[in-house]
């Protein structure tokens, strides 16, 4: 599994089907979420909570997504945090700078704090909640975000993709989890809203689907051509005497683009 701060894909797996717990670590997914809210139902929720406790308990490494904050689950779901093999937990419907300042004090070193960011009031504090110590990354939740805003269409969600951007950047996180596709079938479909979500600035992607996985992590990794001109790129600066500058091509390159290359060989 990679660290919060790299990892391209995060699989959900419903917390109330430990039978696919192991099979989502070995999807190749970077991350994989046992999810205690949507995937799971009122009734099932204690029973979901002790099959995810017993299996990181016995050796599994994984995220919790919790139910949020706001309900009368979310207490229980707490209790998690203690458990080992825990990597992380996301919380679900973020809006609260209180509840998340509290939440974050709750938590044992180490672990990975991600946001769900999902609705008017989320998206509004977006910046505000990335700058809170112990946040480790934001991820949107389109489907439930277009319904609070009455957004029609993905063409509406342009601002906030870009909110949540900025709002990481100024935080200093990693760029943004995109949300999920929730066309199980179609390839070109996942790949064609991966990329775009790359082209925003976009990091990672939700999926819920073990063969989504190969997609999202070959869109969110450096392409062959964008790896070779960074070893250009860095080779052209070595050769220079200034480290902050130097020509390649015909092409002054000045230290952001320095800076890129660093990255993308990181």
């Amino acid at each position: 599994m990679s660290a919060p701060e790299s990892a391209r894909s995060y699989l959900f797996v419903p917390g109330n089907r430990p039978e696919r717990f192991d099979k989502a670590c070995n999807s190749g997914a970077d991350a994989v979420i046992l999810d205690l809210e949507d995937a799971v139902a009122p009734d099932e929720k204690v029973q979901a909570r002790a099959h995810i406790r017993q299996w990181l308990t016995d050796g599994g490494k994984a995220y919790v997504r919790l139910n949020a904050a706001h309900t009368s689950y979310f207490a229980d779901d707490c209790r998690l945090l203690s458990v080992q093999g825990l990597q992380g937990i996301m919380l679900p419907e973020a809006q609260s700078v209180v509840a998340v300042r509290s939440l974050a004090a709750k938590m044992p070193a180490g672990l990975a704090l991600i946001l769900l960011i999902e609705n008017a009031q989320g998206m509004y504090r977006a910046a505000e909640l990335a700058q809170i110590e112990g946040v480790s990354r934001l991820a949107f939740g389109s489907v439930d975000y277009k319904l609070d805003c009455q957004i029609p269409d993905e063409s509406g969600l342009i601002m906030a993709r870009q909110t949540l951007v900025l709002a990481s950047a100024v935080g200093r996180l990693s760029p943004p989890i995109e949300s999920v596709t929730i066309n199980l079938d179609d390839t070109a479909v996942l790949e064609q809203e991966a990329e775009q979500a790359r082209q925003f600035g976009f990091g990672a992607k939700l999926c819920i689907h073990p063969r989504q996985v190969e997609t999202v992590n070959r869109v969110f990794s450096p392409s062959e051509a964008d790896i070779e001109r960074a070893q250009r790129i860095l080779a052209a600066v070595e050769q220079s005497e200034n480290l902050n500058a130097a020509r390649l091509d015909g092409q002054l390159l000045e230290k952001p683009i320095i800076e890129w290359a660093r990255r993308i060989l990181g």
